[in-house]
């Protein structure tokens, strides 16, 4: 497919090499790889593959599951390191042999999965020349720089706000600078996946990322950085929408991140029903919730797994240990009949639910109780009992990668397996009963003139598409 009427997209710097300032966003499990990222980098752009729990390929090149046998969550988290260290080695000679070297490979971590700084170390012994920049946001990646510094291997943090950054700069990147590449904004509304919101931020009123990114870019100036690129993440469709930001001298150096867009092309490992399912997507289909164990907002398509969530969130009350004149209603709780106190006036609304067959209550780390099937209790405590450590701390499963194990708090029947929902949706294609992350702009899938006739484009043919401004 040819260009037509290509907008100037000048090649900048990234990671030691000028390239087209078009990235293919990393997102998590499986969702990109080396097959994606070697043909973005083929095309002399930045291809980026998951180091979340990489998925391990066999000789025949089918994902091979992810198994664990420890006995304990700390065996277990072990075996998961192990795992994503073998399947990131993999992923990343994948995209290297794809590339011809042409463009740059990154990875993407999360800064808050459960053993990053080992998995990262492990990957990038393993993989000497053959990654060229490491990209990592969800949480405060203070330690990202002096680890890809050791390695020669340049940096990239995430960061949804100004202060974000000045905070990493002050108390690490200030004394590893040569190998910060570029800092990607995510708009932390509008972007897919895990979001960067702070409590002082509101969930439901979005804000304009121009003025957030000038922040960031006065931030740099102070510390001397105009020459760093800022790569936009985060509702990036059409680039004539942003053909201001393009030689701005107000911004300066601007590249673009792709997270959506790449899932439906041929190379996107995503199964066929995750690729049939974004053509078909609605504005408003997809939910910024505040579901994840992780503790952030994040973004996914509003499916049967999300209204479950949703559902079960909505049948909740708060309950005491003690009687008082607010909590005067007994309930009694489990098999052994323990007895909890809530307000009177949620009574019968907790008799409704159990006659709809939720009788099963299970207490929060909030002081409330949750009524739900037990089927699904039965579930939801396998889920925690499996545990294998896949974030540093999980609210769902109390678990923490610290010394103890455990977060201290109640483990949270209101949240999921984070881990299990992401394989099984890689694994199976499942698309209604797990959690598919999408951006908020994927509806325009179906009203992009480019998707006619449920066309899937190759990579290639999506650079050549992004580089006209449509």
């Amino acid at each position: 497919m040819s260009v037509l009427n290509p907008m100037i997209l000048n090649p900048i710097l990234i990671s030691g090499k000028e390239v087209l300032p078009l990235v293919e966003g990393g997102k998590g499990i499986g969702a990109s790889n080396g097959v994606s990222a070697g043909a973005w980098a083929a095309c002399n752009a930045v291809g980026t593959f998951s180091g979340v729990n990489a998925p391990i390929l066999d000789e025949n090149g089918y994902i091979k599951p992810w198994v664990y046998n420890g006995h304990t969550r700390k065996e277990r988290h072990k075996e998961l390191i192990e795992q994503a260290i073998v399947g990131g080695v993999q992923q990343a000679k994948i995209a290297y042999d794809l590339s011809c070297g042409k463009g740059r490979i990154h990875m993407n971590v999360l800064w808050e999965m459960g053993g990053v700084e080992n998995v990262l170390e492990g990957i990038l012994s393993g993989t000497k020349g053959l990654i060229h920049g490491i990209t990592c946001g969800a949480g405060m990646p203070y330690r990202l720089a002096e680890i890809a510094a050791r390695f020669k291997v340049f940096y990239l943090p995430i960061v949804s706000s100004a202060r974000a950054f000045r905070a990493l700069w002050n108390r690490a990147y200030n004394r590893v600078s040569e190998w910060l590449s570029a800092v990607v904004y995510e708009d932390p509304w509008k972007a897919g996946g895990h979001n960067g919101l702070s409590n002082q931020e509101n969930p439901l009123l979005p804000e304009d990322p121009y003025g957030r990114v000038m922040a960031l870019r006065a931030s740099m100036r102070d510390f001397s950085l105009d020459h760093i690129p800022i790569i936009m993440a985060g509702s990036v469709w059409h680039l004539k929408n942003w053909a201001h930001w393009i030689d701005n001298e107000e911004l300066g150096l601007i590249g673009f991140q792709f997270g959506t867009r790449p899932l439906l092309t041929q190379e996107s490992p995503i199964p066929e029903s995750w690729k049939k399912r974004l053509l078909t997507i609605l504005p408003g289909d997809v939910l910024l919730n505040n579901f994840s164990p992780t503790g952030f907002h994040s973004s996914a398509f509003r499916n049967r797994f999300l209204e479950k969530l949703i559902a079960r969130s909505s049948r909740q009350v708060p309950y005491a240990y003690a009687q008082s004149e607010e909590f005067s209603g007994i309930l009694e709780l489990g098999a052994r009949g323990r007895k909890l106190f809530v307000r009177e006036r949620d009574l019968d609304e907790i008799t409704h639910w159990k006659q709809q067959g939720f009788v099963t209550g299970m207490t929060t780390p909030s002081q409330t109780i949750v009524f739900t099937t037990p089927h699904e209790a039965e579930e939801i405590l396998r889920d925690q009992r499996n545990c294998m450590g896949c974030l540093s701390s999980c609210l769902f499963s109390n678990w923490s990668q610290g010394m103890t194990g455990s977060t201290g708090e109640k483990p949270d029947p209101r949240s999921f397996c984070i881990q299990k929902t992401l394989q099984d949706i890689i694994l199976t294609g499942n698309v209604e009963d797990n959690l598919m992350f999408a951006g908020h702009n994927a509806y325009k899938f179906k009203e992009d003139p480019f998707y006619k006739d449920d066309f899937i484009p190759t990579v290639s043919q999506l650079i050549d598409r992004i580089q006209t401004g449509e």
